[in-house]
């Protein structure tokens, strides 16, 4: 019995084992997409240099567009430059003018004001027989010298700039430092004792002075003072001081210096001398008329003792 050959399957063949991951075989197989890779063939076969060459010559064409801006911005700039220093020079020479100009109106100021001071004190040295020497007097028109007091009120020592304490319910915000009222009372409880005349700090006052506070500096007709604060006032010393010592005022002054540590001093002056207003004030005048006599009480200034 003859044996027979084995029989060979005539089917398809095995399948891959990697058959069901084609989506990730063609990405390991092709990882550069179809279109790149045309591209790439495409400028391998001739296309590159072209490309290349165009590149160069439009960054040549920027350069030279560039330069040409540069060299015309240059030029215009160089045509330009002489009328602009003109101009500069000219504006130059207007400012000058007019800051000479400003400085002879100024002039012209300074003097006018001091002519119109000059024909005030001597109208009000000139006025009135009866008070000739009061009104002058109390406009600060004219020096003073003679007998008088000298009273120094300071802050107390250690003051900083807050505080509380009694005073502070009536706006001190600080219990140890003298405060324009405090010197309000002094100046007006100085004026009631019978002083003539009274400076604080070389700054003399009139019958229309204002002390007034800008935040911590005491002000006297807008000028700013710094403690200690001198006071000189003329009259006859001793009984200026006894007056104003036993009067309300002196008492308040009293009791700065008892609370709140303010230091104070007052002493009777031999002499004392006190410079003119360095400006007056004039509420109402009359001009003069020809042939009216001095003293008639043409050219007068109101005032009024106390000081606000």
């Amino acid at each position: 019995m003859s044996q027979q050959p084995p029989v060979r399957s005539t089917g398809s063949p095995p399948a891959r084992p990697d058959a069901s991951m084609s989506l990730l075989t063609n990405v390991m197989e092709h990882s550069l997409d179809d279109g790149y890779a045309e591209a790439a063939a495409r400028r391998a076969e001739g296309g590159g240099m072209p490309r290349t060459l165009r590149a160069k010559l439009g960054l040549a064409a920027g350069l030279v567009l560039a330069a040409a801006v540069v060299t015309l911005g240059a030029a215009e700039a160089q045509i330009s430059a002489p009328v602009l220093a003109k101009e500069r020079e000219e504006l130059i020479d207007r400012v000058e003018a007019q800051t000479k100009k400003a400085d002879a109106v100024e002039r012209d100021v300074e003097a006018l004001r001091s002519d119109v001071e000059e024909r005030q004190r001597k109208a009000l040295n000139a006025h009135g027989e009866e008070q000739g020497a009061t009104v002058p007097l109390l406009a600060g028109a004219t020096e003073v010298h003679g007998p008088g007091v000298q009273l120094v009120v300071d802050d107390a020592k250690g003051t900083d700039q807050g505080g509380d304490g009694p005073r502070e319910s009536s706006g001190f915000s600080d219990t140890g430092r003298v405060r324009d009222r405090d010197m309000q009372r002094i100046v007006n409880g100085l004026w009631e004792s019978g002083a003539e005349a009274i400076a604080i700090n070389g700054q003399r006052l009139t019958a229309l002075s204002a002390i007034r506070a800008a935040g911590d500096a005491i002000l006297v007709d807008n000028r700013p003072l710094v403690p200690p604060y001198t006071v000189l006032a003329v009259g006859d010393g001793s009984r200026l001081r006894t007056a104003f010592q036993g009067s309300a005022d002196g008492q308040y002054l009293q009791v700065l210096k008892e609370d709140f540590g303010i230091r104070t001093s007052m002493s009777d002056e031999e002499s004392v001398r006190l410079p003119a207003a360095p400006s007056l004030i004039v509420r109402t005048a009359e001009p003069t008329t020809a042939g009216a006599p001095q003293g008639s009480g043409q050219g007068a200034a109101e005032s009024e003792k106390g000081t606000s």
